[in-house]
């Protein structure tokens, strides 16, 4: 690529998609390429989705943005959803914004706000190696990695880093300035790393012995990607409250926080906010999703989520990871340079922890979609 107006902080691969139709992608040079990452689990309902596409249409001709100084166009109606889908009759409440990282720094501050209001000098946030919750100042200080700290230090005090399924390194960080557990149920930047059942509930009950708040990040695992609404739904438990984003949207920019009541009124007028949080084309765009989901997707995923888990498994090339329609293919070799013979096949994924392939395909792909797929990565591999 020759000069650039654009900052180099992306190592983008050398294809420029124009378009898509379902879980397919088009380059500039009208050629065909499956995708396996939808924008990195953003494009839930794939390209150019009938419902999808009207409501962002109608919506952009009537409001798309007028900031929460006012009342939001369908605000209230996707806050429900969230809400009904994951703590139920117990209730809760929403806050909108515009991203991952964003949810992420909402989280946090609603954790320590929490305990303010309550006259107690808790503040610490206990989270996980390999863990990724942004690249913001206090989502990058939350995330258990390293070399993503690499030349931003020093980082924001106030977190501990626990190992990913050991609760005695969990139990061994606790002390009177903790405040809460976040983690990931599935670490997705971390290697598509599932949580074990016994792990997550004794950590759940860790945190209750405790009296601390249990978050979970859901910016990755949620609206639908594990085959339930939630990733923690597999797992028997209910967080505190939870973090979400990516394919809320269906494409279009949305985050969310996600909290119980007692929790969330702690977020008085004033204490948190966003200019574009929850503008109504995010909104319009987030009640298809969910219309989806509710009118058979979510059971679809958990279909095909399975048959290409198998599909995987049979390639018998590696150790096969994750939940539903968010996998890994975990190779003895680094693989970066897969996902470029990938592209050069038609074939759209990623790699990360530098030996595991990545999968998060549109939600909407189908058995057929998945043989093909399988089929051209195991001439790759």
């Amino acid at each position: 690529m020759g000069f650039s107006y654009l900052m180099p902080n992306y190592a983008r691969l050398p294809v420029k998609f124009v378009r898509g139709e379902g879980v397919y992608l088009y380059d500039d040079r009208g050629r065909e390429y499956i995708d396996l990452i939808s924008g990195i689990g953003v494009n839930s309902l794939g390209y150019n989705h009938p419902k999808l596409t009207k409501a962002i249409c109608d919506q952009a001709r009537e409001l798309i943005h007028i900031s929460n100084l006012f009342e939001v166009p369908y605000q209230e109606e996707l806050a429900q959803k969230l809400v009904e889908t994951s703590f139920g009759a117990e209730g809760g409440k929403v806050f909108f914004c515009n991203s991952g990282a964003e949810a992420n720094e909402a989280l946090i501050k609603l954790i320590r706000k929490y305990w303010r209001d309550r006259g107690e000098d808790r503040y610490e946030i206990i989270t996980f190696r390999g863990s990724f919750h942004g690249r913001t100042y206090g989502s990058l200080s939350a995330t258990g990695q390293p070399k993503l700290h690499e030349g931003f230090e020093p980082m924001l005090e106030g977190f501990r880093y626990a190992e990913f399924n050991n609760i005695e390194s969990v139990k061994n960080l606790i002390n009177d300035k903790t405040a809460a557990v976040l983690l990931e149920v599935i670490q997705g930047e971390g290697g598509v790393n599932p949580a074990d059942g016994d792990f997550i509930e004794e950590l759940y009950n860790l945190t209750r012995e405790a009296g601390i708040l249990f978050a979970i990040d859901e910016v990755q695992t949620g609206n639908g990607r594990t085959g339930r609404y939630w990733g923690f739904q597999h797992y028997g438990v209910v967080p505190d409250l939870f973090s979400t984003a990516k394919g809320l949207g269906g494409g279009v920019p949305v985050g969310a926080l996600v909290a119980k009541n007692e929790v969330a009124e702690h977020f008085t007028p004033g204490s948190h906010g966003s200019t574009f949080g929850g503008n109504p084309l995010a909104m319009r765009a987030g009640l298809v999703v969910y219309g989806e989901l509710e009118s058979g997707l979510l059971n679809h995923v958990q279909r095909v989520g399975e048959y290409f888990k198998s599909a995987l498994e049979s390639l018998d090339k590696g150790r096969v990871k994750g939940k539903g329609l968010m996998l890994g293919l975990e190779l003895e070799k680094p693989c970066k340079e897969l996902v470029l013979k990938g592209l050069e096949k038609g074939l759209v994924f990623n790699c990360t922890a530098q030996r595991v392939l990545r999968f998060l395909p549109p939600l909407v792909i189908t058995e057929s979609e998945i043989d093909r797929a399988v089929e051209v990565l195991g001439e790759i591999l």
